[in-house]
C-alpha cells in the first residue's frame, strides 16, 4: 500500500506544521504524528482528517472561540517530536496534542506537557508506561496499550495450543514493552517463550531474525512490531515458507491497513485485538463511508481514536465552561466517553481509558465480501481483562 506524504515531502510537512499564530479567540489542536514513516498509513493523513472530522460534528467553534486543527511529522525522532509540541506551547498557543505514534516520542511530549500543563491524548503510542510511572494529569492513553494486545491475542493463541513462542521485537520502547506483556501473558497461560530477538525500526530485512525463529523450534512467532515492520516481517516469513513449514505467526498488533498491503492470502487466520474496527455498527459504517471518501480508506483503531479524543476534549471545554487545562481535564475524567465507534467508556484515575476491545481474525479471501471487509470479530474483550488492574498501578495520581 502506497503510503501518502500530506504535504510538500517530509521537510515540508515540518515547515508548514503551524501555518497560522494562534490567537485568543482560538481552540488549537495540534496532530503529532508520522506523514512519511513506518507507520504513516495507520496514522499520518488518516489522524490530521480524523481530527477534523471531529471538530466538524461537534461544531467550528466551543465558548464562542474557533477551533483549529494543524499537524506536524514527528519523524520517529525523540528531538524532533519534543521540539515541536515545545514551539506549539510556547510559541503557537497549542491547547492539546493527538495521536504521537511513537511511544518513545510519547514518553518525552508527556513529560513537556506535564511541565507546561497542555493535555495530550494518545492515540498512536502504545507503552503502559504512559499511565504508570510516567502518568500525568493532563495526558491520557487513548486507543490501546501493550497489555491489551498481549492479553488478548497471546491469550488466545496459548489457548488455541500455541504453546511455545519465539518472539521477534522493534528495539524501542514500544517493542520492548510489547514483547514483556507478551513473554508475561503467554507464561501465565502456561506457554513458555524460547527465545526473542529485536530488531532496528523501520527494518527491510528480516531474515536472519526469521532464521533464528526457525531454528527455535516453537510453535509460534510472535510478531511484536507495528506498521511497515509488521507487513515486511510477515511478508518474509511468507516467502521462507515457515507457515508451511508448521509455524504460526501472531500479530501482536495488526492494523487494517497492514492487512490491506498484505493481502488476505498472506493474512488469513491470523488472530488480533482491536479497539474498533470500521463495520460494526450502523454508526461506525457511516463514519468510515465519510472517512474513505476523503483519505481513500477505512480507519485504523488509531484514526478512530485521535477522532474519538479530540470529540471528547471538545465536548469537555464545553461541560468545563472554560480551556483552563486543569477544569478540562476534570470534565474529561468525569464524562463518559460516547462516539461513532465508542459507548459509554470512562477515563479511570490514572488516564486509561477504560474501553471495550476486540479479539479478531483475519478472513480468508473466500469470506471476505467486500473491499476493506477483512476482520471477523470474534469475541468482546472487556475493559477489565483489556488493561491492568489498578492494584498493581505505579501511577502517583493512583497512589495520591
Amino acid at each position: 500500500m502506497k503510503r501518502t506524504v500530506y504535504g510538500l515531502g517530509i521537510a515540508a510537512c515540518v515547515a508548514i506544521a503551524a501555518p497560522a499564530q494562534a490567537g485568543p479567540d482560538a481552540i488549537k489542536i495540534g496532530v503529532l504524528t508520522d506523514m512519511s514513516g513506518v507507520t504513516a498509513d495507520i496514522t499520518g493523513k488518516g489522524s490530521v482528517e480524523a481530527a477534523r472530522m471531529a471538530v466538524e460534528e461537534f461544531g467550528a467553534t466551543v465558548l464562542g472561540k474557533k477551533v483549529e486543527v494543524i499537524f506536524s511529522d514527528h519523524l520517529h525522532k525523540v528531538d524532533v517530536g519534543t521540539a515541536t509540541p515545545r514551539k506549539w506551547f510556547d510559541i503557537d498557543n497549542v491547547d492539546a496534542v493527538v495521536d504521537v505514534p511513537n511511544s518513545g516520542v510519547a514518553l518525552a511530549v508527556q513529560s513537556l506537557a506535564r511541565e507546561k500543563k497542555k493535555i495530550v491524548m494518545y492515540s498512536g503510542a502504545g507503552t503502559t508506561v504512559l499511565t504508570n510511572d510516567a502518568c500525568s494529569p493532563y495526558g491520557f492513553h487513548w486507543t490501546y496499550d501493550t497489555y491489551g494486545l498481549s492479553h488478548g491475542t497471546a491469550s488466545a493463541v496459548v489457548k488455541a495450543g500455541g504453546s511455545s513462542w519465539f518472539i521477534l521485537a522493534a528495539d524501542y520502547a514500544f517493542g520492548q514493552q510489547l514483547a514483556k506483556d507478551t513473554t508475561a501473558v503467554v507464561e501465565a497461560n502456561g506457554g513458555k517463550v524460547l527465545g526473542t530477538v529485536r530488531h532496528p525500526l523501520n527494518a527491510s530485512d528480516f531474515s536472519s531474525y526469521l532464521l533464528q525463529a526457525q531454528a527455535s523450534g516453537a510453535k509460534v512467532i510472535g510478531i511484536a512490531n507495528a506498521g511497515n515492520d509488521t507487513v515486511n516481517a510477515i511478508k518474509q516469513a511468507q516467502e521462507f515458507g515457515l507457515v508451511e513449514k508448521g509455524q504460526s505467526l501472531a500479530a501482536m498488533i495488526l492494523m487494517l491497513q497492514d492487512v490491506h498491503s498484505l493481502g488476505l492470502k498472506a493474512a488469513q487466520g491470523t488472530y488480533l485485538t482491536t479497539a474498533s474496527y470500521w463495520d460494526i455498527d450502523d454508526a461506525s459504517r457511516a463514519w468510515s463511508k465519510k472517512f474513505f471518501e476523503r483519505v481513500n480508506m477505512m480507519p485504523s483503531m488509531l484514526h478512530a481514536g485521535v477522532y474519538g479524543s479530540v470529540l471528547h476534549y471538545l465536548k469537555a471545554i464545553k461541560a468545563a465552561g472554560t480551556d483552563d487545562p486543569d477544569k478540562v481535564a476534570a470534565a474529561m475524567r468525569a464524562m463518559p466517553i460516547n462516539d461513532a465507534f465508542t459507548h459509554d467508556a470512562h477515563i479511570r484515575a490514572d488516564g486509561h481509558v477504560m474501553r471495550e476491545m476486540y479479539l479478531a481474525r483475519v478472513k480468508s479471501p473466500s469470506q471476505s465480501k467486500a473491499p476493506w471487509d477483512y476482520f471477523e470479530i470474534v469475541r468482546k474483550i472487556s475493559p477489565e481483562e483489556a488493561v491492568w488492574p489498578l492494584s498493581e498501578s505505579t501511577c502517583a495520581l493512583v497512589k495520591k
